[in-house]
């Protein structure tokens, strides 16, 4: 079975830094596209940033210029170096990728439980 772990959130001030790592493990044959949604209290889950196996990428607007993401294909893991962090950046970020499992025929999407960010003075 196949399962992401997050780690890294917790308290900034804002104009501070927080990286956020997320690592795949399990029955894995291969990680395609990987990334980070955000959901802050009620609104919807959006895309933050994410990264193809080619290492194409695509942010939010919001994040342009602030946020960068990263992979490491030989450890499945997928990075968020957030910089210059702001007050609307508190959420709840979650991991997401695109997955082949061993026993299925055709890719997956998965989801991580989810890390609580939150920028504060």
């Amino acid at each position: 079975q196949v399962q992401l772990v997050e780690s890294g959130g917790g308290l900034a001030q804002p104009g501070g830094s927080l990286r956020l790592s997320c690592a795949a493990s399990g029955s894995i044959v291969s990680v395609r596209t990987m990334g980070w949604y955000r959901q802050a209290p009620g609104k919807q889950r959006v895309l933050v940033a994410r990264i193809s196996s080619g290492v194409t990428t695509t942010y939010a607007d919001s994040v342009k210029g602030r946020f960068t993401i990263s992979r490491d294909n030989a450890k499945n893991t997928v990075y968020l170096q957030m910089n210059s962090l702001k007050l609307e950046d508190t959420a709840v970020y979650y991991c997401n990728a695109y997955i082949r499992d061993i026993r299925a025929p055709t890719p997956s999407d998965y989801w991580g439980r989810g890390t609580q960010v939150t920028v504060s003075s």
